[in-house]
């Protein structure tokens, strides 16, 4: 996939990929890149896509920062 060759390493990404039943996404950092496909840092660990699975992928901003609480905690 184009998108994923031309992004640099450490960028925030989701990857829409095909699984058994369906597909899902991974959202994280762009870890990897090799001849079969990417890894994706998620927040539940890495994700090993090949690159026949995927099939959109595109770069994300940051996430916003946390928010303040409304009330102190007790």
């Amino acid at each position: 996939m184009q998108v994923l060759a031309a992004l640099p390493l450490g960028t925030r990404v989701v990857v829409r990929y095909t699984i058994d039943g369906g597909t899902t996404d991974a959202l994280g950092q762009l870890m990897a890149r090799g001849a079969a496909g990417v890894t994706v840092a998620t927040r539940t660990g890495d994700v090993a896509i090949a690159y026949d699975d995927v099939r959109l992928a595109k770069p994300v901003p940051p996430p916003p920062a946390p928010r303040k609480r409304r009330f102190p905690a007790a």
